[in-house]
């Protein structure tokens, strides 16, 4: 079972890096916001396609929750991506990718603060070693560029981000019992409606960019692999192991939007790719071996 969950949570942040790539191919091709209700409107789209008949089954559930799911859909997916793919116009790549590698951190210290919820020592040595693994491919092998990363807005959206995605990932322990076709269904309205007031702002300051070849191919691929397939990878992830233990995996996240950047983009390769890859993945299975541990006690 605990397998079947590092495969669904591998996969899940392979989409998310996706994501991270075909945000910074975006720009110039497609509007943030325009980007964002697309997405989502397409992802509904698929959804009530396929899963209205579940809904109709599950109805009285999802009604009784109704202001917790659209909220959960307005956080997590609307927020989360606004200032993800805003943030790609503004900040680079490094800050970027040393920003998301924060998220676990977060989780830890909301589920400590609200739940009480303890982390055992390998799973905090697991958890820095993944840090520097991430940090060692974002400064390109050198370190010592930390001192010279610059705070703009571009970090602070970022810093909103992970925030809100964090959020989301705690919450998650409080979902009812629907199937996920209803649960992707209900967010993905949520998402998509509480994007308009984001796109209605970008329309009055005359910056949406409407897409074109590119910019509808990514539309297409967000709305496909990071707001449906991902999503539900990762609530299947966090329901078999944990918020905690599933959000260390987070980590993955700019090491596969680094070699996404290799094989889409055509970067180059260098070994402190492979060593940065050996210390994240350790440090994952590291802490994940404690987390096993801690709550097989």
């Amino acid at each position: 079972m605990f397998r079947n969950a590092y495969v669904l949570l591998m996969l899940t942040m392979l989409m998310w890096g996706g994501n991270a790539v075909a945000g910074k191919l975006a720009v110039g091709h497609i509007s943030p916001m325009l980007l964002t209700s697309l997405r989502w409107l397409m992802a509904f789209l698929i959804m009530l396609a396929i899963g209205l008949p579940q809904l109709r089954r599950d109805w009285t559930l999802v009604r009784r929750n109704l202001l917790f799911l659209l909220a959960l859909g307005t956080v997590g997916f609307t927020i989360f991506n606004v200032a993800l793919y805003s943030a790609l116009t503004f900040t680079t790549a490094i800050n970027a990718s040393i920003e998301q590698a924060g998220m676990p951190l977060i989780i830890f210290v909301a589920n400590f603060l609200l739940y009480r919820m303890g982390v055992s020592i390998g799973q905090i040595l697991g958890f820095s070693i993944s840090i520097v693994g991430v940090a060692l491919t974002a400064t390109h092998g050198d370190l010592s560029r930390l001192a010279e990363l610059d705070v703009n807005l571009g970090d602070a959206l970022m810093l909103l981000a992970i925030i809100f995605y964090g959020g989301y990932t705690v919450a998650l322990r409080h979902r009812p019992a629907i199937h996920w076709k209803s649960f992707m269904l209900v967010l993905s309205a949520g998402a998509t409606l509480s994007s308009l007031p984001f796109l209605l702002w970008e329309g009055a300051r005359d910056a949406i960019i409407w897409p074109d070849t590119t910019g509808w191919s990514i539309a297409v691929f967000t709305a496909l692999f990071p707001s449906i397939l991902s999503q539900v990878f990762y609530l299947k992830g966090v329901e078999i192991i944990g918020s905690n233990r599933a959000g260390l995996f987070v980590n993955l996240v700019p090491i596969f939007g680094t070699l996404l950047s290799i094989v889409i983009i055509g970067e180059d390769f260098h070994p402190y790719h492979a060593v940065a890859l050996l210390m994240v993945l350790g440090g994952i299975w590291l802490a994940e071996q404690s987390g096993r541990k801690r709550a097989s006690r």
